[in-house]
């Protein structure tokens, strides 16, 4: 038998008749599902030190359990000492067990460690059902090793789903335990 995520078994056994009901979805196949979440680390100080760019790229494999793609400057900036091709940032993109596994790990584990966590803010959509948040600490994640971290690095989630509207997408979010504070 194949290995089905816990977070996934909930979504197909509680979620999908609760939207069903919720919104008069007639068909299983309408209701707004998670499609893939997509991590992006900035690590703009690897222009000066080129070990910042490798620790990044270290803590976010291991954050996703993925290898990330180094993103690269569009843009010389001057100001920034920034030429193009420069490489400046990494991002990863999750999908299927990959995701629904560090869906589950963020709701349940890293999110309740935030220092002074009241919630997420539910107006972080975007108009068409995706949901946007900023971690501003790495070492929120368990698996992130404290002992090797030369600084702090903050990283952007992005969760998409297939929501038609923000209302579809906030409910879909909010019966997986995404804890959104009252606004």
């Amino acid at each position: 038998m194949a290995y089905v995520p816990e977070m996934l078994q909930k979504y197909r056994d509680q979620v999908v008749p609760e939207l069903q009901k919720e919104f008069g979805y007639k068909n299983i196949m309408q209701v707004p599902k998670l499609v893939k979440v997509t991590l992006n680390m900035g690590l703009g100080e690897a222009v000066a030190t080129a070990s910042a760019l490798e620790q990044g790229l270290e803590q976010l494999t291991v954050i996703a359990g993925q290898k990330p793609v180094v993103t690269k400057a569009k843009k010389s900036i001057a100001n920034f000492k920034l030429r193009a091709g420069m490489s400046i940032g990494a991002m990863v993109t999750l999908r299927h067990v990959p995701m629904w596994d560090f869906f589950s790990r963020l709701v349940n584990v890293a999110l309740p460690r935030v220092r002074d966590f009241r919630g997420l803010s539910p107006k972080s959509f975007d108009g068409r059902g995706n949901f946007s948040l900023g971690i501003r600490d790495q070492v929120i994640f368990p698996e992130v090793d404290v002992d090797k971290i030369d600084h702090t690095r903050g990283l952007g989630v992005v969760i998409n789903t297939s929501a038609n509207s923000d209302e579809e997408g906030r409910a879909l979010l909010r019966l997986l335990g995404v804890p959104f504070r009252e606004s």
